[in-house]
């Protein structure tokens, strides 16, 4: 059965988060049932694999699974009748193409990126609700990246990670964490942009709570620190709602989409 690797844009708001679930609606169960209209694996319950399960309310711009088809399909013609039996979902396979058979969506990937964004000003948000986290305070954008520097590189992370969690191990390697600042009518954006081989559940947003204490000025950059070092969950900040948080990409040795996938 030839195998092919989807790359995957979604609204999260929507859904339930990616894993299909029996009674609520999910990405996954999205497009296994566009799936089901052209495959018959599908039609009668084959599953797809992916990169990474994002919570609900969660976005993606580059989520990458994988798929095992009856029928060796052109890839644009697969995207294209795929893109047309998502419809109205708020789901859109950007690329489709052949892989070989022993890519993994999930265990082939080297890097997961992440994008974080979140507005402070005054005015309730129009384009973006839904898609940015809001704040009314201003932030300190010096102060959350003094911050940010403590969490680079290996630590244990127990702090920044669910009490859900079904990691192995709290042991992670934070290979970026940089924060950008734009202006925007009346306020100001925070991107915070995340890369590393794997992420803990709900690692992300308790980061970004976390600096966001630090730029309100609850937090001085230094107790950062001291939370990592804690190991302890009840040291972290706040954990961020997640309509500001996006699966923005995914990293394999051989990328398998032209752009990088």
């Amino acid at each position: 059965m030839p195998r092919f690797a989807l790359l995957i844009e979604y609204d999260g708001g929507p859904f339930a988060g990616w894993q299909a679930q029996a009674d609520r609606p999910s990405v996954q169960g999205a497009i296994e049932a566009a799936l089901g209209r052209l495959d018959p694996g599908f039609a009668s319950g084959a599953r797809i694999a992916a990169a990474g399960r994002t919570d609900a309310g969660v976005h993606a711009t580059g989520q990458v699974a994988h798929a095992d088809l009856h029928r060796d399909w052109d890839p644009f013609r697969l995207s294209e009748a795929l893109n047309w039996h998502l419809k109205p979902a708020p789901v859109a396979i950007l690329a489709a193409t052949r892989v070989a058979d022993d890519f993994h969506a999930r265990f082939s990937a080297h890097e997961r990126r992440y994008l974080f964004r979140l507005v402070s000003r005054r005015a309730p948000l129009t384009h973006d609700r839904g898609h940015a986290w809001q704040v009314q305070h201003r932030l300190d954008l010096d102060a959350m990246r003094a911050g940010a520097a403590h969490l680079l590189g290996r630590h244990d992370f127990t702090t920044f990670r669910s009490t859900m969690c079904q990691s192995n191990s709290p042991v992670k390697t934070l290979d970026e964490l940089t924060i950008a600042e734009i202006r925007i009518p009346q306020g100001r954006e925070y991107r915070f942009c995340l890369r590393a081989r794997s992420f803990l559940h709900n690692q992300v947003r308790s980061i970004v709570g976390t600096l966001e204490r630090v730029g309100a000025g609850a937090w001085p950059p230094g107790r950062v620190a001291e939370a990592l070092a804690a190991r302890d969950r009840a040291a972290c900040g706040p954990v961020c709602p997640p309509q500001g948080l996006y699966l923005t990409g995914v990293g394999y040795e051989t990328p398998p989409f032209p752009e990088g996938g």
